[in-house]
């Protein structure tokens, strides 16, 4: 009886363990194909997810093995060799694919160096499905090129489903985000930025320079360098600047086919790819002469700071002519106008004034772009106006200027706001004309004029120090008319006497804070709902309407008007949150998303797979509050003559709207540097990285990017 007892016992702790020791090889059946074998490879399809679930893209990977002393290739192979090839023509329910290469090592075979891998590597991939929901059939036809001594192609047919239902993690999911965190991007993971590049040396054989910067000191780096057309790259040679944080790579230029050739750089743009150990970054861009100027022997001189800080004092200036900054101009023409016959003292005390109110306002920008940035968090230009409360509150401030320049109070009002109001428009105050300069630039913010992106983009991507220095002398170059006025305060009192002419000039000059109203209103109709901006357009008016009203009344029945005024602007700050908390509005992002006939939504992962067709893609980062943004489109991009040539050259044509915040969207400004909008750029197969396009478009600007990344110059011609 005992024995049986046991024998009984034995047999339950099998089969209590069969589930232990079949379930890892039942979990890789739902999300691998199981390894191919080949001759001295075997590769395997692995999924990230066990189904699909409800993503519209899945993260999936080639892991191919290799036996010892093979290797397969990169992208770009070098001097032999050629890449791996997958085709997923037979696929069922995927639109499109989009494949990473993870930083290679450098291999060397007699004088011949190649660019691949060794033992093992993971090819991320990122399956983007027709239909959300449904089934994933897989059909990849893999070609691999393998070489030891000798060189075997192989070609392997995968084929995985995945079904419909959760989308679990897979026990690849691990493997495949460490190979996709291997792929070289921006370097701001890996504390890496790009310095810059330059070209010396005249046609033959010129001398290409790169400098990066790390946040710790470079160890072993490699670089590699990509271009187009017969020429190839010399070994790098490298030089390590302050103590070791700054490196200087040169590689030389020539023609692959014809020796002592003159090589053609302008062309096309170059890809850099820096890999130091673990680390990398990839960057495409064009070498210029004195493109690194700055590089001296010790390093990477102050002259870049200072260059920069240049370009800043001119970007602050040209925010002056900026259409952000017209409601406060035509409030400081009035403070001019009054100040006709004055005593030039009082004129110079007043426009110091405004000038120290613009400056703090950018140090305390500046404050806040330091303290996002210490959080970890996402720093972007005018981000602000992605905050419903901050529209609306620009919404009542510039409501009290209205109704003052139209003679409707003089007097102070219930409320702290409309004490700051009645103060900022009192011209003879120290206090007021501060509170204009300060308010100018919390305008400027939405601009991005020529000059400023390029500025903010260096202090955003550097620590405390560069920061203010750069917001320091935005705030000094949009404060220059101002100074300019205090240092000769006769162009102000030498104007005419005021008089009764100037309550005409008033109302008039009115309408363009009205219009800023209403514009401001038009971004609340984006950001929340219509409904909430008519509800807070109606309260503005009403605003308008109690001022009028309290004129002629009673001091009595004015002091309960004044009360409405305040309730009502009370009222305006709650509406963006209590309307759609009692879902009156809802906004339809679907709806905004598909606002701009022409244009889909962009869509970063499907860009390599459209230009491995063929396609050039345009891609417009823009948002309702950025003025400069709504010019771009009237003058250029939305105009017929331009849809045309896009149509014309079967350019693909993708819209970010960054109205409302985004942390994709403002990531992928982060990888071009750019943390402000407009931003426009096109890609093309030969930019797959993108030809950046300037802040202010013209048609020929846009006409020559269009060119640069390989269109037909007969479609683009003018």
């Amino acid at each position: 009886m005992v024995a049986q007892i046991r024998e009984i016992l034995r047999l339950t702790a099998i089969i209590a363990v069969i589930p232990a020791v079949l379930w890892p090889s039942l979990t890789e059946g739902n999300a691998t194909t199981g390894w191919l074998e080949g001759p001295k490879a075997d590769i395997r399809l692995i999924s990230a997810t066990t189904a699909v679930g409800g993503r519209e893209s899945i993260p999936l990977g080639i892991e191919v093995r290799l036996d010892d002393g093979w290797k397969t290739y990169w992208r770009s192979p070098g001097d032999a060799g050629i890449p791996p090839h997958v085709a997923w023509d037979k696929s069922a329910n995927l639109a499109s694919t989009a494949f990473y290469w993870p930083a290679p090592i450098r291999f060397k075979y007699y004088e011949l160096e190649t660019f691949g891998y060794e033992k093992q590597v993971v090819f991320p991939v990122t399956a983007r499905l027709r239909n959300a929901g449904e089934a994933l059939e897989l059909r990849a036809q893999v070609d691999l090129l393998i070489c030891d001594d000798v060189c075997i192609p192989h070609s392997y047919d995968a084929s995985l489903d995945l079904p419909a239902g959760p989308a679990n993690p897979s026990e690849f999911a691990n493997i495949i985000n460490r190979y996709q965190n291997q792929v070289p991007g921006d370097g701001s993971r890996a504390g890496l930025v790009f310095e810059g590049a330059d070209v010396s040396g005249g046609d033959i054989k010129p001398v290409i320079r790169t400098a990066f910067r790390a946040d710790t000191p470079f160890e072993t780096p490699d670089l590699l360098v990509e271009g187009s057309g017969d020429v190839v790259f010399s070994n790098p040679e490298f030089r390590f600047l302050e103590k070791g944080h700054v490196l200087l790579a040169s590689v030389t230029v020539e023609d692959i086919f014809r020796e002592g050739a003159a090589v053609d750089l302008e062309r096309n743009l170059l890809t850099f790819t820096l890999i130091d150990g673990v680390r990398s970054i990839e960057t495409s861009t064009k070498p210029l002469a004195g493109g690194l100027a700055h590089i001296g022997p010790g390093g990477l001189a102050a002259t870049t700071l200072l260059s920069i800080m240049a370009l800043a004092l001119i970007g602050g200036l040209i925010l002056n002519l900026m259409p952000c900054v017209l409601p406060v101009i035509s409030i400081k023409l009035l403070s001019v106008v009054r100040h006709g016959g004055g005593d030039p003292r009082e004129v110079r005390l007043g426009f110091l004034a405004t000038t120290a109110g613009i400056v703090v306002s950018f140090l305390a920008l500046g404050s806040f772009a330091v303290g996002v940035k210490s959080a970890g968090l996402v720093v972007g230009w005018g981000i602000q106006f992605q905050q419903p409360l901050f529209v609306v509150t620009l919404v009542v401030i510039l409501t009290l200027f209205a109704a003052n320049m139209w003679g409707l109070f003089e007097v102070c009002l219930p409320g702290k706001v409309s004490d700051v109001a009645v103060a900022a428009s009192n011209r003879n105050s120290l206090g007021g004309q501060f509170f204009q300069g300060a308010f100018a630039a919390v305008l400027a913010t939405p601009c991005t004029a020529p000059f400023l992106g390029t500025s903010i983009g260096f202090a955003l991507s550097r620590g405390a120090l560069e920061i203010y220095a750069i917001f320091l002398t935005l705030g000094v170059g949009m404060a220059l008319p101002f100074l300019l006025v205090a240092v000769f305060p006769t162009l102000a009192s030498r104007l005419p006497r005021p008089g009764p002419w100037m309550s005409s000039v008033k109302k008039f000059l009115s309408f363009a804070l009205i219009a800023t109203v209403v514009w401001l209103l038009s971004v609340l109709a984006v950001q929340v709902s219509v409904e909430a901006a008519i509800v807070i357009a109606f309260l503005m008016a009403t605003i308008f309407s109690l001022f009028a009203l309290r004129n002629r009344m009673p001091a009595a029945r004015g002091r309960a008007l004044g009360a409405g005024v305040f309730t009502a602007a009370v009222l305006a700050f709650l509406a963006p949150i209590a309307l759609p908390a009692l879902g009156i509005g809802v906004q339809d992002s679907v709806r905004v998303a598909a606002r701009d006939e022409a244009w889909v939504p962009l869509d970063e992962a499907a860009i390599p797979a459209l230009l491995a067709k063929g396609n050039v893609v345009f891609v417009d980062v823009t948002a309702d509050w950025c003025i400069t943004c709504q010019v771009n489109k009237k003058r250029v991009l939305d105009t017929k003559a331009m849809i045309d040539t896009f149509e014309r050259g079967n350019v693909i044509l993708m819209r970010a709207d960054w109205t409302k915040p985004s942390v994709t969207i403002a990531r992928y400004l982060a990888s071009f540097n750019r943390f402000g909008i407009p931003f426009n750029v096109i890609y093309g197969p030969e930019s797959p990285r993108g030809v950046v396009l300037p802040e202010l478009l013209s048609e020929h600007t846009v006409l020559d990017g269009l060119t640069l990344v390989g269109v037909n110059e007969t479609i683009v011609s003018r």
